[in-house]
C-alpha cells in the first residue's frame, strides 16, 4: 500500500480499562483496522489524563490506577478514516465506555516497510 501526501488521523482518547467482550477495547479498535485494510495503527499509553467525567487517571504508585490513560491512533486516507468512524462509534457504545474521538488532517511524507 501506498500512502503519501494528504491523509487523516483518526485518534481515540480511552481508559484502559476499557472492554469490549471482555477484551481491551484498544486491542480490537486496531485488530478492526487491520482488518479493515488500513494504513497503520498505534496504542499509547498515557501517565496521566482527564476528561469528561474530571477523575484524574494517574499512573503514580500511591494511586494504583489500573485504568490508566490510552491513545489510539489510527493513519489513512480520507475516505477510509471516514468509513472506519463508524465502527469506532459502535466500539465506543457496545463497550459503553466514555472518550473521546477526534480526526485531525495530516501529510504523510514517508510510509514505507522496513527490511527487518
Amino acid at each position: 500500500m501506498e500512502l503519501t501526501g494528504q491523509a487523516k488521523l483518526l485518534r481515540a482518547y480511552l481508559g484502559e480499562s476499557d472492554k469490549v467482550r471482555h477484551r481491551p477495547l484498544y486491542e480490537i479498535l486496531v485488530q478492526e483496522a487491520k482488518s479493515a485494510g488500513l494504513a497503520g495503527a498505534t496504542v499509547s499509553r498515557g501517565i496521566m489524563a482527564y476528561g469528561a467525567s474530571a477523575r484524574v487517571r494517574t499512573s503514580h504508585a500511591l494511586d494504583l490506577s489500573t485504568d490508566l490513560p490510552v491513545i489510539v491512533e489510527i493513519i489513512d486516507q480520507a475516505d477510509r478514516i471516514d468509513g472506519f468512524l463508524e465502527t469506532v462509534h459502535r466500539l465506543f457504545e457496545e463497550s459503553r465506555s466514555g472518550g473521546m474521538v477526534i480526526v485531525d488532517d495530516v501529510v504523510v511524507h514517508r510510509y514505507m516497510p522496513g527490511d527487518g
